[in-house]
């Protein structure tokens, strides 16, 4: 979620403008909508995470000449035909049912996921990661990110000094390790959108010169080879681009050293496994959330 500053009460009449597009191509319809909404929200629209939902609330008709303009550039520039729906939405109390529906979440034993609207909790056990309410990529709701937590509690007791999130998201799996740890952690994305939602985050929580934020082409990012070779490597991506990678992984994980795999389906497992088992890692557990399974591997010392 990219948000500008809304308040809770409005003169005018609120519309919901959204579009639907392809994961890859978000962030450039993340920007149109911007042009003209004060909030921008991206939601999963497939259980396979290939297209998402981009919702921008406005003024009704606020500027639609630049938002069309806006839209029609990011068309041409990924072939989306990406329709734009308008759906009227009561001003009274927007704000308010948005950020009902981001709930403080318990993950695991350790976590707590609180949104920017709630009060911190008192430090017991639980660590908080405080993010802003309606983050796409990884708020903590979605199977695989708490699959991602839970295996982390799992292997926190070997004290992995060298960490890496390949494809950080919102940094929130980054956040986490550092919290639990006590360590610094490189988090690594593709879109630049990501780094600079997973940097603010890091600065949110208290976490700034912990997290290395960086914008890369995964494992041909050069910070990520220089700071190789790693004790604990996140990967929350999907199923086939973690097949593709499987080589680089097990080349950058020091031996004894864990990958906690994540973004497959059920059905997705074996082809995973069987990736990373020929380059010599093993499956130490397989953790359920729903359809989504996480993976833990090690590699052999």
């Amino acid at each position: 979620m990219a948000p500008r500053h809304i308040g809770a009460r409005y003169a005018r009449p609120l519309e919901t403008v959204s579009v639907v597009v392809e994961e890859a191509h978000a962030p450039l319809f993340e920007q149109a909508l911007l042009s003209c909404c004060q909030t921008v929200g991206i939601f999963e629209e497939d259980d396979a995470q290939k297209y998402w939902r981009l919702e921008g609330v406005r003024e009704s008709g606020q500027n639609d000449g630049e938002l069309e303009a806006a839209l029609d550039i990011a068309r041409l520039l990924t072939g989306e035909e990406a329709p734009l729906t308008r759906v009227a939405t009561e001003a009274e109390g927007w704000l308010h049912r948005t950020q009902e529906a981001f709930p403080p979440q318990q993950v695991g034993q350790r976590f707590t996921i609180l949104g920017t609207h709630l009060p911190p909790r008192p430090q017991d056990h639980r660590l908080n990661i405080r993010l802003d309410a309606g983050i796409a990529f990884g708020s903590g709701e979605h199977g695989s990110t708490r699959g991602c937590l839970r295996a982390l509690e799992k292997i926190a007791y070997r004290r992995p000094r060298k960490i890496l999130d390949m494809g950080c998201g919102s940094g929130i799996l980054a956040m986490a390790a550092a919290k639990l740890l006590g360590k610094p952690v490189l988090a690594v994305d593709i879109e630049p959108w990501s780094v600079r939602v997973a940097a603010a985050n890091a600065r949110l929580n208290n976490l700034g010169p912990q997290l290395d934020c960086r914008f890369g082409n995964g494992w041909h990012t050069a910070a990520v080879r220089a700071n190789a070779p790693y004790d604990l490597v996140f990967a929350n991506i999907l199923a086939r681009p973690l097949c593709r990678m499987a080589r680089s992984l097990a080349q950058a994980l020091r031996p004894g050293g864990t990958a906690i795999l994540a973004g497959l389906l059920d059905t997705q497992v074996r082809m995973v496994l069987a990736a990373h088992r020929r380059q010599g890692l093993v499956l130490e557990h397989r953790l359920q959330e729903g359809p989504w399974s996480t993976l833990i591997l090690r590699k052999r010392a």
